[in-house]
């Protein structure tokens, strides 16, 4: 079966994204659904509003792009479905329903893993009026904007990456203890500083932050500098996309060459909702 084509598309931000028009994506057909998946291995994010979803239909839509990846932490995954985690403030019977403020500070998801997640989808259920709007980087575009001599100084660098350090470090949500399992199944990793996107070669800069222990070959002060230098370079306006949430929004961004982060909002006063899905990814090069 042949991809559809998609005729109602525009880009989320001069040179990024696709905002895609007409798709229903719970009653799609599978050339549909494969147009969709084409558009964003070509765009680096995508963005189809007015969804209306059940968890059968979030399942079946983050199927086309790849097998879906569980979750680190299972505390606040959908019942039977470990694939589909929630990102909440909201509290029933004393019991928070979902991880809040996850996700704030620029980073790439699963950066800790030898393979981290390819992309990552975010289904809006409930969002405030204001606030809580999630920003992308186009890493492509940061590293073409580097200057030639520095691109020669930066390319082949190895970056330290730690689950255990990032845990210990965060701002929100820390775990300076984590239980053993834990540790061992998310050991330390080492991916390169500058990554090739595999669907067509384009080349990204692969940075982060919290999760980032050091660069090999540097001292680990001097290489968390460095990535913080970078990170700073790469989140500069020019390369930013800010996303303002609509309730049916499903916004998906392509983790090999995007960083993103969350934002804050008045969350005694406003209610936030959503759904985040992965799909598993491959070893960077």
């Amino acid at each position: 079966m042949k991809s559809a084509v998609l005729p109602k598309i525009r880009e989320l931000k001069p040179g990024f994204g696709a905002e895609i028009d007409g798709v229903d994506i719970g009653n799609a057909d599978d050339a549909t659904l494969d147009g969709v998946v084409e558009t964003f291995q070509r765009h680096g994010a995508i963005l189809l509003r007015d969804q209306s979803l059940s968890t059968a239909d979030l399942m079946r839509f983050i199927g086309r792009f790849g097998a879906p990846e569980e979750h680190t932490l299972k505390e606040f995954t959908l019942p039977g479905y470990p694939n589909i985690y929630v990102l909440s403030n909201r509290v029933v019977d004393g019991r928070p329903v979902g991880a809040h403020n996850d996700g704030i500070g620029w980073h790439t998801d699963y950066s800790y893993k030898a393979e981290p997640v390819m992309c990552t989808m975010l289904y809006a259920v409930e969002v405030p009026p204001e606030g809580s709007d999630t920003l992308l980087a186009d890493l492509c575009e940061a590293w073409n904007a580097v200057p030639a001599d520095r691109k020669a100084e930066l390319d082949g660098k190895i970056v330290h990456h730690s689950w255990r350090h990032f845990m210990a470090t965060r701002d929100y949500n820390r775990m300076e203890d984590p239980p053993e399992d834990l540790l061992r199944d998310n050991p330390d990793v080492f991916h390169p500083l500058v990554r090739t996107h595999p669907a067509d070669g384009r080349r990204a800069l692969f940075v982060s932050t919290g999760t980032v222990k050091g660069v090999v070959g540097m001292s680990d002060e001097d290489g968390v500098a460095l990535v913080e230098d970078l990170v700073e370079f790469a989140t500069q306006p020019q390369f930013v996309f800010r996303h303002r949430w609509r309730v049916g929004d499903v916004l998906m961004w392509d983790n090999r060459c995007t960083l993103h982060t969350g934002t804050l909002y008045d969350d005694a006063k406003y209610f936030r909702v959503m759904h985040r899905l992965w799909v598993k990814g491959d070893r960077p090069f």
